[in-house]
């Protein structure tokens, strides 16, 4: 029996599971050599799930042991970020893939979100420092995310927040100094005023 026979308008409206289920019916699985299940993946490490389960909150809670200052920072961001962001935090135009104008910018924009072309840097738009150290942690390098020690990541966000003129070139960044950094726009969000739809 070949996979023409199957009632095709069986098929069309259903997910992929119940396309499974039909074939399996059929017979057509087994015959066909198809597996009966999928074994996809494995189970998580307490070290993934670590890595990746919990955002650090603006507290800080959950920050990583570690530390890293100005000097070292600069030397992360040169080998790792550089490319996108500019060797001068300003980000880079014409990045293959990204959408036109995108230059991935980093610092500076100070003033301009309330105007007809606002620039959102981490200077200009975000609240926490912490919120930094998570992302980069998360999502940076773009080409290998996870790969920068804890730190790293603190001596990169030591690095970037000096250049945007948030905190001193002397100042060491860790679990509790980072917290402490009043960014520029920490006032400029409005509370959710819903907490029965966050309170569940």
């Amino acid at each position: 029996m070949c996979i023409r026979s199957v009632d095709v308008s069986r098929l069309a409206g259903a997910g992929a599971a119940a396309a499974i289920a039909t074939l399996a019916s059929l017979g057509l699985a087994g015959a066909q050599g198809y597996p009966s299940k999928f074994e996809f993946g494995q189970p998580a490490t307490e070290q993934e799930i670590a890595s990746v389960a919990i955002a650090v909150p603006a507290d800080g809670r959950g920050l990583p042991p570690g530390k890293g200052d100005y000097a070292g920072g600069k030397r992360v961001y040169e080998t790792n970020c550089a490319a996108c962001h500019g060797a001068d935090l300003l980000g880079v135009a014409n990045i293959p893939d990204m959408p036109s104008g995108a230059q991935l910018r980093l610092i500076g924009g100070r003033g301009t979100l309330t105007s007809q072309k606002p620039i959102l840097t981490v200077e200009s738009y975000w609240p926490y420092a912490t919120t930094l150290f998570d992302y980069i942690r998360r999502a940076m390098p773009f080409q290998a995310p996870g790969s920068l020690t804890s730190d790293d990541i603190y001596a990169v966000a030591a690095y970037i927040l000096v250049e945007a003129k948030i905190v001193d070139k002397s100042a060491v960044l860790d679990a509790q100094t980072l917290p402490k950094v009043q960014m520029p726009n920490r006032d400029g969000f409005i509370p959710d005023p819903r907490p029965e739809i966050f309170n569940k």
